[in-house]
């Protein structure tokens, strides 16, 4: 697991937000407005939230976004993964490998309490309290 995250998954976050605030159809170029990023680019973003099954995409000249979940539904962490991917991967930290605790790196029992935290953290953060602080 990286202790980042990505620019599309970050993207998707605020994404999520502001559909889920704004309630009904939003178009591309809003949801690029308010994001700071390209119409080209939305759906990449949104992609992985449509396919989550958490946003519904309406193609068409009058088509859009629009959320189908409540905020208070999901966490951060729900969707950094629905983009990046889960987050325990499993691999080595210090070397490109899986990590046994059996024959651990020198970071490994550190980095499994990071690693937790972190996890934690961002599940238990729900979308619907970034949007009470937009």
């Amino acid at each position: 697991m990286r202790l980042e995250i990505t620019r599309r998954a970050e993207l998707a976050v605020r994404a999520m937000v502001f559909l889920g605030s704004v309630g009904g159809r939003v178009k591309s170029r809003e949801i690029a407005l308010e994001l700071a990023t390209t119409s080209m680019f939305v759906p990449q973003v949104v992609g992985p939230l449509v396919k989550a099954g958490w946003v519904q995409s309406h193609a068409g000249p009058t088509g859009g976004y629009n959320a189908c979940v409540d905020l208070r539904d999901l966490s951060v962490l729900d969707v950094v993964e629905a983009v990046d991917g889960v987050t325990d991967s499993g691999r080595c930290v210090v070397a490109d490998r899986p990590c046994a605790s059996g024959a651990p790196c020198a970071l490994h029992a550190g980095w499994v309490r990071a690693r937790q935290e972190l996890v934690r953290a961002l599940g238990e953060t729900r979308l619907s309290e970034l949007a009470t602080a937009r």
